[in-house]
């Protein structure tokens, strides 16, 4: 439950809707110079919400950004919290497979792409001879400090994933592979060089604008979008911080959780210009120093996932990184 002590105010963020973000940086242990957490439990269409976000300086060289996998198995945030130096910050990402625990969305760490997008989806019924393929969308932090969002094309031969700054549709067609020289002659590629990334999406948030590109990425089938669950997404703001939130969900009475259109007005309204969904659901967890910011929703507690992304601080007496 949060303490009495947190401050209250209301913060002129952009955005056409407005809530009234609580701070809570103390709340749940010390935080870095310049790092801040929020949380709101203004209600979303009336029904009963819960939301955290944490804002991160970018360019402040004291934060380390990194992605953890469990290379074949999934581990708890809690378990990556304390096998990887106790980071200030854990929280889910990719969407994944529970049979062989694999990331289905491409994963970049430590500058070197090891997990990649799907990028061909059978068909079913009469189409079972055609492939749709999609290109799902990431957020990197580049050596230089820099994040950006793209559609990526990823491949085993090659050394970089290969990035579209605008949205990429999905095709049709009857290859079950696509191959690298066909979408860079269509598409124009250009390597999209960053030291920490990982895919998910749909993109929510372009150019300070909501645009979602589900339909693009054939993310959530049908009126999918609409639906309420807990949530997970990252975006960065015009002035270079990055924001990572939360939004509680599968909780009756006390957060019901968003859909992708509250989402992404909940990442409007921290001044995201640009923003994108990850895993939801079970999945979604938010640690701060190493304690729960809000309740998961399965029913055993935190879900194992293959793949967390974690910013810790030695300097602040966080253990680097292994």
């Amino acid at each position: 439950m949060l303490r009495v002590f947190l401050l209250f105010f209301l913060i002129p963020f952009a955005g056409t809707a407005q809530y009234k973000w609580i701070q809570a940086d103390t709340t749940f242990g010390p935080l870095p110079k310049g790092v801040q957490l929020f949380y709101s439990t203004d209600s979303l269409d009336g029904k009963p919400n819960k939301v955290f976000f944490c804002k991160i300086p970018i360019t402040n060289r004291q934060l380390l950004f990194s992605i953890k996998v469990g290379n074949g198995k999934r581990y708890t945030p809690s378990a990556y919290y304390q096998d990887n130096g106790q980071p200030f910050l854990v929280v889910n990402t990719t969407f994944f497979e529970f049979v062989n625990n694999r990331n289905l969305n491409a994963v970049v760490q430590d500058g070197n792409l090891v997990a990649y997008n799907v990028h061909s989806l059978p068909g079913k019924g009469k189409d079972t001879l055609t492939y749709r393929h999609a290109f799902a969308s990431a957020i990197g932090i580049s050596r230089k400090r820099k994040a950006d969002i793209a559609w990526l094309y990823t491949d085993s031969s090659n050394k970089y994933p290969l990035a579209s700054q605008t949205v990429i549709p999905f095709f049709k067609d009857s290859n079950a592979t696509v191959y690298p020289s066909f979408i860079q002659s269509k598409y124009r590629l250009k390597k999209w060089k960053m030291q920490t990334a990982v895919a998910g999406g749909p993109v929510l948030i372009q150019d300070g604008q909501i645009q979602i590109t589900n339909n693009e990425e054939i993310r959530f089938p049908g009126s999918q979008i609409n639906d309420k669950h807990p949530r997970t997404a990252m975006g960065y703001t015009e002035n270079g911080d990055l924001i990572v939130m939360v939004v509680e969900g599968r909780n009756p009475g006390i957060a019901e959780g968003a859909s992708l259109v509250q989402l992404a007005h909940l990442l409007q309204s921290v001044g995201c210009t640009e923003a994108l969904n990850l895993d939801g659901g079970g999945s979604s967890t938010l640690l701060i120093n190493g304690n729960e910011t809000i309740k998961p929703s399965d029913k055993t507690g935190q879900r194992p996932v293959p793949a967390v992304w974690i910013i810790s601080s030695p300097k602040q007496g966080q253990k680097r990184p292994e």
